[in-house]
C-alpha cells in the first residue's frame, strides 16, 4: 500500500469524522449543520481545521466543572433575599408575568419590587457618575468590563479604585483577558495591583496554540457590570472607554445606554458577578450574598437575566422572542450587530404582521464587516413586513435596547447575533416601568432622529454582487 494512498485514506478518515461529528453535535440548527458540511466538503482541510477552532461551544472541561461548582454552593435566591421575601414582591401587570418566567428559568432569579433607575445621559456621564459613587464607597466595589482600555476614561475608574483601596474600601477588577488585554498589559493594571485593587482575568488565553485544545479561544465574557456597596448597580452596552474608542477611531463616537440602579435589583447584579469572580479568582464572597438589605418603600419590578456558553442553548434568543411575541402596540429596538437565528426574525417580523409599529436601529457603518454585511441580508424579508429600519449616522450605535408597549424595557450587554447567543457571557435587567421605558424610548428616538430611514426602493437598488456579497456572509453566519 502506497503512502500516498494511505495519507488520502487518512485524510477522508477524518473528514468523515469531522462531517460525523457535526451531524451529531446537539443544540445545534440545521441551517448550521449545513453551513459546516458545505465548509468541510469544500475545502476540507481548512474545513477541518476551522471546525475544530470554532465549530463547537466549548470553554474547557475544567472550567465548566469551575462553574458549576461554584453555582451549586451559592447561596440560593432566597438566602440572597435575606428576611421577608415578601417584601421584595415584584408588582407586574398580568399580561407581562409570562416574560419574567423565562427569565427565572434561565438565572433562577425571581423578579423583585421596590427598585429606582435613572438613564445616564451619554458615555462620559457614565465614566463621571461612576467615579463620584466609587469616591463615596464604604464597603466594596466590583467591576467587571469585556474591554477596559487605559485611556481618559479608563483612567478614571483606575484612578478613582486606588482612591477607594487608601479609604479602606475593598475594590475587586475583573476583565475579559481578550477585550481587555491591552489594560491587563499596561503599567495601569499593575498599579491597581500594587495599591491593592483585587484583580481577576476571566477566560484567560495562555499560550494561543495551546488554548484550542482546552476549548474555544473566542468565548469571551461580554459583560459590563459595576457593583458598589451592594446599593447601587450599572447596567448598559458600556465599556470602560472613551466614546472616542481608540482601538476603532474611525466608527467613533462609540454610543451607548447605561442605567444607574438601586434597589433589591443589586443583589441580582451582584450575584451575577459574585459568580463569575469565583469562577476564577480563590476567593469566596458568599457572605456578600447574605448581608440584609433595606427594605424597599416603593419602585418598578426588575430582574437580572445572565446568559452564557454554560447556560442552556438558545436562552438570549427565547428572551427577544418571548418580548417580540408579547408586543401588542410598539416595538423598538436598537442593536449594533443583527444576525438573527430563522425564530427570531420570524418573531420581529410577526410583529409588524399583527399591527405593531416596530423599529430596530442600526449603526450606519459597522466596525464588523462580516456581521454588518449580514445585517443586510436581512432588510428585505423585515421591510416586506412592515418593520421601519434605520441607520444611525452619528457613530457606531452600540446601544442594546428594548422598549415594549411604553411599559417594558431590556437593556445590557446581548446583540442581536450568533455570538451573543451563543459564544458570549451576557447580562442584561429586565424591567415593567412606564417612566424609565419612556426615558429609554425618548433615547431611542433621538438616536432616529440622528438616522437614514431604509427603504424599499433603497434595498431594491442594491447591486447583484453586493446581494450575492450579503447573502453569502448571512449563509455562513451560523459558522461565523
Amino acid at each position: 500500500m502506497s503512502g500516498t494512498y494511505i495519507g488520502l485514506l487518512v485524510h477522508f478518515s477524518i473528514v468523515i469524522l469531522a462531517l460525523v461529528r457535526v451531524m451529531l453535535r446537539p443544540h445545534r440548527e440545521p441551517t448550521s449543520r449545513i453551513a459546516w458540511v458545505g465548509v468541510i466538503t469544500t475545502l476540507p482541510f481548512l474545513g477541518v481545521l476551522a471546525y475544530i477552532l470554532f465549530g463547537e461551544v466549548n470553554i474547557g472541561r475544567k472550567r465548566v466543572a469551575r462553574h458549576r461548582e461554584v453555582l451549586s454552593r451559592m447561596p440560593g435566591f432566597a438566602k440572597c433575599m435575606p428576611g421577608d421575601e415578601s417584601n421584595f414582591t415584584a408588582q407586574i401587570p398580568s399580561e407581562y408575568e409570562h416574560l419574567f418566567r423565562v427569565g427565572k428559568s434561565i438565572s433562577g432569579l425571581d423578579p423583585v419590587g421596590g427598585n429606582k433607575g435613572r438613564l445616564l445621559a451619554d458615555s462620559n456621564a457614565t465614566i463621571n457618575e461612576m467615579v463620584t459613587d466609587i469616591d463615596a464607597a464604604k464597603a466594596h466595589v466590583h467591576l467587571l468590563f469585556y474591554i477596559w482600555l487605559p485611556d481618559n476614561n479608563g483612567c478614571k475608574i483606575v484612578e478613582a479604585l486606588k482612591r477607594a483601596v487608601e479609604r479602606g474600601v475593598t475594590c475587586r477588577a475583573m476583565v475579559d483577558d481578550l477585550g481587555s488585554r491591552v489594560m491587563v498589559q499596561s503599567e495601569h493594571w499593575k498599579a491597581m495591583q500594587d495599591a491593592g485593587v483585587n484583580t481577576c482575568v476571566a477566560l484567560p488565553i495562555g499560550n494561543p496554540f495551546l488554548r484550542p485544545l482546552h476549548g474555544r479561544i473566542d468565548l469571551r465574557n461580554h459583560r459590563k457590570i459595576v457593583v458598589i456597596d451592594g446599593s447601587i448597580t450599572y447596567c448598559g452596552s458600556q465599556n470602560c472607554a472613551d466614546p472616542e474608542f481608540l482601538v476603532k477611531e474611525k466608527y467613533a463616537p462609540w454610543v451607548d445606554a447605561v442605567i444607574r440602579f438601586e434597589g433589591p435589583i443589586v443583589r441580582q447584579n451582584q450575584h451575577l458577578f459574585a459568580s463569575d469572580w469565583m469562577t476564577y479568582a480563590d476567593e469566596n464572597i458568599d457572605h456578600l450574598l447574605q448581608q440584609p438589605i433595606s427594605v424597599p418603600q416603593s419602585g418598578f419590578s426588575a430582574q437580572v437575566i445572565g446568559t452564557g456558553p454554560t447556560s442552556r442553548n438558545s436562552a438570549m434568543p427565547e428572551v427577544f422572542e418571548t418580548l417580540m411575541y408579547a408586543s401588542r402596540r410598539e416595538l423598538t429596538l436598537s442593536t449594533p450587530y443583527y444576525v438573527p437565528d430563522e425564530s427570531l426574525q420570524h418573531a420581529l417580523c410577526a410583529a409588524s404582521y399583527r399591527g405593531v409599529e416596530t423599529t430596530i436601529i442600526f449603526p450606519a457603518n459597522n466596525d464588523s464587516w462580516v456581521v454588518g454585511g449580514a445585517s443586510l441580508s436581512y432588510y428585505e424579508e423585515l421591510l416586506d413586513a412592515g418593520v421601519n429600519i434605520y441607520e444611525y449616522v452619528g457613530g457606531l450605535l452600540h446601544t442594546k435596547s428594548l422598549t415594549l408597549d411604553g411599559q417594558i424595557t431590556l437593556i445590557g450587554s446581548s446583540n442581536m447575533d450568533r455570538r451573543s447567543f451563543d459564544l458570549n457571557y451576557e447580562n442584561n435587567i429586565l424591567l415593567c416601568d412606564r417612566k424609565l421605558t419612556a426615558d429609554v424610548r425618548e433615547r431611542q428616538q433621538q438616536y432616529i432622529s440622528m438616522s437614514n430611514s431604509v427603504t424599499r426602493d433603497i434595498v431594491s437598488s442594491w447591486s447583484v454582487p453586493q446581494r450575492l456579497w450579503n447573502n453569502t456572509l448571512a449563509v455562513l453566519g451560523p459558522i461565523l
